[in-house]
């Protein structure tokens, strides 16, 4: 499994480097803490401290962490506020992979996991090798059943933005409950795990 996975025959990036770690954790910060300053206005303010970056280069850095542009940023309510306010009716749906010897070697499937965020309740919704457009909407209807599904009276659930779920979102669209697609990049998925971690607790 370590051998399948360890992506040793990728190629190396090229390109320009990217920007320095230090650098884009101050752009975050800049942008986080002052809602309305625009690309313009962070490339101005890094110039000041002796850094130069051009305004396409800071867009992307922000759009990386999930960041919106000015003025969208400053109407954008926080995950933690979020989370408080719905917490009870918040759902949530993953792909995590299992590795199955078969006579032809190791083939992955796919487990689509629910939770309830309020019970922190889980349940394995299907397993699939070839999680296709027409077994994720089944699993979408399975969840929403008006009856008896798991995430009955839930109004949102979480899903990230991998394009497996676009079928999933779909089935949302026809029910009570909305799809909350999560930001892109990690930073912004860590203060959504540990908000959930010390709000569950």
């Amino acid at each position: 499994m370590a051998k399948k996975w360890d992506f040793s025959d990728r190629c190396k990036k090229v390109g320009r480097p990217r920007t320095k770690q230090e650098v884009a954790d101050l752009i975050v910060r800049m942008a986080k803490e002052n809602p309305t300053w625009g690309y313009d206005h962070i490339e101005g303010a890094l110039k000041n401290l002796g850094i130069t970056l051009c305004d396409t280069t800071v867009g992307t850095i922000l759009r990386e962490h999930g960041i919106e542009p000015a003025p969208e940023r400053a109407r954008k309510t926080t995950w933690k506020t979020f989370l408080k306010a719905h917490w009870e009716v918040l759902g949530a749906v993953d792909f995590t992979t299992i590795e199955v010897w078969t006579r032809g070697g190791l083939v992955t499937f796919y487990m689509l996991v629910a939770m309830r965020l309020s019970t922190r309740k889980v349940e394995i919704t299907g397993v699939t090798p070839n999680p296709d457009a027409a077994w994720v909407q089944q699993m979408g209807r399975n969840l929403t059943d008006c009856y008896d599904g798991f995430f009955l009276n839930a109004r949102y659930v979480l899903v990230d933005r991998d394009t497996k779920f676009l079928p999933f979102r779909g089935v949302l669209e026809g029910s009570d409950t909305k799809a909350i697609v999560l930001p892109p990049k990690s930073p912004n998925l860590n203060d959504y795990a540990s908000c959930c971690t010390s709000l569950a607790a």
